[in-house]
């Protein structure tokens, strides 16, 4: 399935309001004028001082929690995590960080359509291992806010611009939710395709805490 990822690159017009001000307290010159008020700045320093400009001015932190999907409480009654995007000038960087998971395992990140079945267009991301606590966290950086979309005009398969604005992290073995009561009913364990070899457990974590057409990523703005 092929996919592009978009990103817009506009300076929003608050965003000028002192901005000379802004590169001069950092140093940096904005441009010189002629006589005439023609600027002598050369393409390359305009577009250093407009990277500049979408640097100094960029949107708020947003930080928002990870819940327990379906049936994982009763198996894993600690189980948590939190998200924290932080926007910057071209992409976003975003630090997720679990709990009370079992220790010393993988779990697979996706950045997700729907934040339970059947999760729609998904996107991986990171994975993130526990240490002997059942704790974890990782970076990455990315597009990860209300601009955040999957498009395939054509190919093996075809669909229009799709946005993902949920998060979801899942088992990386699919037997160890097994082994631990989490699939209560099966008499194996149960595999989905949310890891890199598409051999994956069950979803452990997710966004259901916002409404679907409304994932924490569409809160988020540069």
């Amino acid at each position: 399935m092929s996919s592009t990822q978009h990103h817009s690159r506009r300076i929003p017009r608050r965003a000028m309001t002192g901005l000379a001000a802004a590169l001069a307290a950092a140093g940096l010159a904005v441009f010189a004028t002629t006589a005439a008020g023609a600027s002598t700045a050369s393409p390359a320093t305009l577009a250093s001082t407009a990277s500049t400009a979408r640097a100094a001015f960029p949107g708020p932190a947003f930080t928002f929690g990870l819940q327990p999907s379906p049936g994982i409480a009763s198996c894993l009654p600690r189980a948590r995590g939190e998200a924290t995007i932080v926007p910057g000038s071209l992409n976003d960087r975003m630090t997720v960080s679990v709990s009370g998971l079992p220790a010393n395992s993988d779990f697979d990140l996706f950045v997700i359509e729907l934040p339970n079945k059947p999760f729609g267009v998904s996107w991986y991301q990171t994975d993130i291992h526990t240490n002997l606590f059942g704790a974890g966290s990782a970076s990455v950086r990315g597009v990860f806010d209300v601009e955040t979309f999957s498009v395939s005009p054509g190919g093996t398969t075809t669909f229009s611009p799709t946005h993902q604005y949920h998060l979801g992290l899942w088992f990386n073995d699919p037997n160890q939710p097994f082994a631990l009561g989490c699939e209560p009913g099966h008499t194996s364990p149960v595999v989905t395709p949310f890891n890199g070899e598409q051999h994956a457990g069950i979803q452990v974590l997710n966004t259901a805490e916002f409404p679907v057409n409304a994932g924490p990523l569409s809160h988020v703005h540069r």
